[in-house]
């Protein structure tokens, strides 16, 4: 017996050093540095200001946001916020599978930091602006279940002077009279003749209102920010060469999993900049979820932002004409974007499960697998995702790595 244990304890001590002694962990080219430090805090630039928001710097703006976010009255049932499906302490997501507001939705929520540096919003892009991607879940039956005509009285009757301060005088309308289920509603009848019985003065007065209350939640939204996680450090200290910060920063699985991710694993390939993520749209061949219904993912994106009321062209923007590039050059090939679904942030991916547009998959382990086997199959002739293989042992550097992303959330102050 003791002899057995005495073998299992050598071989435990011959494997054990192998990894923490591995002599080129923490060993970077001078090109491995200069790629390390592009994925680091530091490399982003200042918050871009959004052209279709000129309140999207305001702090006022951003306070009013901020109760609005958390304001549940912003819902049919008194019960449903911005903040239910985003939380601030689960990196402003809910750790569902699909979210639910007053009913399951068929997605995921996405993670609200950083969010200001993307084009598009939602898993589909199916909004290019903060703003819009706020209104979205609001009129939604699924979400919030309200409508904008309901929204125009609630600021009337709580938030008035604050919305003042921002935004000028609200319109003069008969706000105790207005009907308040009234919006625009291709999925209910009923509702949708309660808003065009309504004068079209009125209706256009209440969609300004509205608006506006998406252009006060994005300014909060836009303060939502990471600060830097151990990568971050530990890229700064291989750029100067100081291993023993290094080594005491990443352990010796993560180090080899950052060289899997910016090498032979290809994750840099749509997991870049200091986001890791390349704002993007691919295909990859997420299994779907039994009971939902097929989920068309960019394609239905595509449509829904070039009809938008609320795009970055459309009469409630702000932005000039010289504005809007990235809508205006939008990629319209609907087949080439059928089932392809948006790169997410890596920042924080440990603290948020479960993963994918319709949390597919539990545990980053599973990702990760899912990944190692069939990331390399094609679709439609070509190669949507490729990477170099690996083995289970380097899923689990990976996985090492990928937990040094996680660092505390910043929000309600200016940046």
């Amino acid at each position: 017996m003791r002899a057995a244990i005495l073998v299992i304890a050598l071989i435990l001590t011959a494997a054990a050093p192998a990894i923490a002694a591995h002599p080129t962990a923490h060993l970077w080219s001078e090109a491995e540095k200069a790629t390390l430090l592009s994925l680091t805090l530091d490399a982003l630039p200042p918050l871009p200001d959004d052209p279709s928001n000129r309140f999207d710097t305001d702090p006022r703006a951003a306070t009013l946001g901020r109760r609005l976010f958390e304001d549940t009255r912003l819902s049919r049932n008194g019960k449903v916020a911005c903040a239910t499906c985003h939380i601030p302490d689960q990196s402003f997501t809910d750790h569902l599978p699909v979210s639910h507001g007053i009913a399951d939705t068929r997605r995921r929520s996405m993670p609200l930091a950083g969010a200001a540096y993307s084009p598009w919003l939602f898993w589909d892009g199916r909004a290019d602006s903060l703003w819009a991607q706020a209104l979205g879940p609001i009129e939604s039956p699924e979400e919030h279940g309200i409508s904008r005509t309901r929204c125009a009285m609630l600021i009337k009757n709580h938030y008035q002077r604050a919305y003042e301060e921002i935004f000028g005088p609200l319109p003069d309308l008969p706000y105790a009279d207005l009907e308040s289920m009234a919006r625009p509603a291709a999925d209910d009848a009923t509702i949708q003749v309660a808003w065009i019985s309504m004068p079209l003065a009125s209706r256009e007065a209440i969609t300004v209102i509205y608006a506006n209350i998406g252009k006060a939640i994005a300014a909060f939204v836009r303060t939502i920010v990471h600060t830097p996680a151990p990568f971050d450090h530990y890229a700064l200290a291989a750029a100067t060469g100081d291993t023993p910060a290094m080594e005491r920063l990443l352990a010796t699985e993560a180090a080899l999993g950052l060289k899997l991710f910016i090498g032979p694993a290809g994750c840099i390939n749509c997991h870049n900049g200091p986001l890791f993520s390349n704002n993007d749209f691919h295909k990859v061949g997420i299994p779907d979820v039994t009971g939902l219904p097929k989920d068309m993912g960019r394609a239905e994106g595509i449509l829904k932002v070039l009809t938008s009321e609320f795009n970055c062209t459309g009469r409630h923007s702000d932005a000039g004409p010289a504005d809007c590039a990235e809508l205006r050059f939008i990629d319209p090939d609907v087949t080439k974007y059928l089932g392809a679904f948006k790169t997410p942030s890596l920042r924080n991916v440990a603290d948020r499960p479960p993963y994918m547009h319709a949390g597919q998959f539990m545990t980053l382990r599973e990702v990760l697998v899912f990944y190692q086997k069939n990331a390399l199959r094609e679709s439609g002739g070509r190669p949507d995702i490729t990477h170099g293989r690996i083995s289970d042992a380097e899923v689990g550097y990976l996985e090492a790595f990928l937990r040094t992303l996680s660092s505390p959330i910043a929000f309600g102050v200016q940046p």
